[in-house]
């Protein structure tokens, strides 16, 4: 099998923590260039000085926050000029917790900012490349949610959703240029984005953090909460050459608790 990736460089997107460093550390660890992305340059640097570079790599990081759309686009239109990217890794932290029915407009709006516009600003900036290499990845990081809505999550659900549908187009129209789009469906995974769940499940709930994370391993097959790098793992499967026929799927890995197909 495959998992070479000398020579190629990948964008991670949130790479400062969770499953975005976890990410950015294994596709460093298979050969590639890594260029990280996320607001704190104090965290990017930390991140920077821990990848891997057995093959010799060149490891950047960019500086930008996904509030800001045009300096976003700014900045990595810039990079392009010396730089070419064959692996893009979406990965944005998601909108708050409550009812859909309780958010107002712009909770919305500002989570679709976030997540697909900023997704699709990076794809249309790195896609010429990948046509001209006959090659590109782009997996975008999303919920199990966008196969079973997840309760007291309903902005969340709402823009999972139609990032899942939009890559599920991108992968219809970017194939045919050796272009792959897939999508990871991570479940609990043990990352600062499920602390502040499990804290804001236990305050409304009145219950311990330590109960909170029992019911959620209740519902889990596997018996346990995943550990950001066993997401990484199949992210860093789909970026790879083995992958070149894996394309437009969502790929839950919940350790079997998503009920649907």
């Amino acid at each position: 099998m495959n998992l070479d990736l000398t020579g190629k460089r990948a964008l991670v997107c949130g790479s400062t923590q969770g499953i975005g460093k976890s990410s950015a550390l294994e596709l460093a660890s298979m050969g590639a260039d890594i260029t990280l992305i996320a607001r704190r340059e104090d965290k990017l640097k930390e991140v920077l000085e821990d990848l891997p570079n057995s093959a010799n790599q060149s490891h950047h990081y960019l500086v930008a926050d996904f509030a800001d759309q045009a300096q976003l686009k700014q900045i990595i239109q810039g990079y392009l000029i010396t730089n070419q990217i064959d692996i893009l890794i979406n990965n944005t932290g998601g909108p708050a917790g409550g009812q859909a029915i309780d958010a107002n407009t712009d909770e919305f709006i500002n989570a679709f900012n976030m997540h697909l516009i900023c997704n699709q600003i990076l794809v249309q900036a790195v896609v010429a490349g990948m046509k001209k290499n006959n090659f590109g990845r782009i997996i975008n990081i999303i919920s199990t949610s966008v196969k079973t809505p997840l309760k007291g999550l309903g902005v969340s659900n709402t823009i999972r959703g139609a990032v899942a549908s939009w890559a599920k187009t991108l992968a219809l129209e970017l194939g045919p240029f050796g272009i792959t789009v897939n999508n990871i469906l991570p479940g609990y995974t043990m990352t600062g984005r499920l602390e502040s769940i499990i804290s804001a499940i236990s305050e409304r709930e009145n219950k311990s953090k330590e109960e909170v994370m029992e019911d959620m391993i209740s519902t889990i097959p596997a018996g346990r909460i995943a550990d950001s790098y066993e997401v990484a793992s199949a992210i860093a499967f789909l970026a790879s050459p083995a992958a070149s026929y894996v394309n437009g799927i969502n790929l839950p890995v919940d350790g079997g608790k998503t009920p649907s197909l």
